[in-house]
């Protein structure tokens, strides 16, 4: 609809909503994951998950800022992720190969899975309670199910060794590869995100990382923020269809995207009323906390 409207009317926020490097700022969030991420893991026992993530701020200097940093930038790598597809979609000036743009839009699902990895190694009840719902779905995918769960996450067997492999090496190798081609066509530099960088800072000496206890009692735990939608319709679906079938929905859509306006406009009109009733359903799973 913004496409069809002459840029010199805009207003001054929505001119800005267009013209921010919204991958870029994504980019150097992920950055500043990285690398306070390495001080992180650097205190970080997988045996001891949830005793070694609140010893961090006790023991390392400035342990505390580091692990905000870690968690604030991690979320804002990923939204700022969501903000630039956005961005992409709205604009509609790329064209690119049906194969490339499946390999570009892979990134999406890798940074939602190392966001989600995150949370489970916190060892926290919401990382708990998040793994255990990932294994369950994993476990009623048909033929596959086992297999799959002892690929990605096995947690009774394995504790959290292999999703901390894949949070630290794997997801970040396969995202890293699926934007490659995108990230040597478009370079993101510090200085043109500095409002973004100190934000950042900020919010992390101000706001402490949050980090959950076990809640005993407690009938009902919930998952991470994105997770709410999921763990909502897991109420009344089945896991596979549930946990499965309706988030490859948008995405399946997405990779399919047609460059034809008509269908164009359809499909984006059908991602956009999934988005709506998983925000429906996230706040339905927010009035349950």
């Amino acid at each position: 609809m913004f496409g069809l409207l002459d840029r010199k009317t805009w207003s001054p926020p929505l001119q800005w909503l267009h013209e921010y490097r919204w991958g870029g700022g994504s980019l150097i969030s992920l950055f500043l994951s990285i690398l306070s991420g390495i001080v992180v893991a650097l205190q970080y026992d997988v045996n001891t998950p949830f005793y070694s993530t609140t010893t961090i701020e006790l023991v390392v200097p400035y342990g505390s800022f580091w692990r905000a940093l870690h968690y604030y930038s991690s979320q804002a790598f990923f939204l700022l992720l969501l903000a630039h597809l956005a961005v992409v979609l709205w604009k509609n000036e790329e064209a690119f190969k049906r194969g490339a743009w499946i390999r570009l839009c892979t990134t999406l699902p890798c940074g939602l899975l190392l966001l989600f990895t995150g949370y489970v190694l916190r060892g926290d009840a919401t990382g708990e309670a998040a793994g255990a719902i990932a294994e369950h779905i994993c476990l009623s995918v048909p033929l596959i199910g086992p297999q799959l769960n002892d690929l990605l996450f096995d947690l009774a067997d394995s504790g959290l060794r292999k999703v901390y492999a894949h949070h630290v090496i794997g997801l970040v190798v396969l995202g890293g590869m699926a934007a490659w081609p995108h990230l040597r066509r478009y370079t993101a530099r510090w200085r043109n995100h500095l409002v973004l960088v100190f934000v950042t800072v900020l919010v992390s000496i101000a706001v402490a990382a949050p980090m959950e206890p076990s809640r005993f009692g407690l009938l009902f735990i919930a998952g991470p923020w994105f997770f709410l939608g999921l763990q909502e319709l897991l109420r009344y679906w089945p896991p596979f269809v549930a946990g499965v079938l309706t988030p490859l929905l948008p995405l399946a859509l997405l990779f399919w995207l047609p460059k034809s306006s008509l269908f164009r406009s359809r499909v984006l009109l059908g991602i956009s009323l999934w988005l709506l009733a998983y925000a429906i359903l996230t706040y339905l799973c927010i009035l349950r906390i």
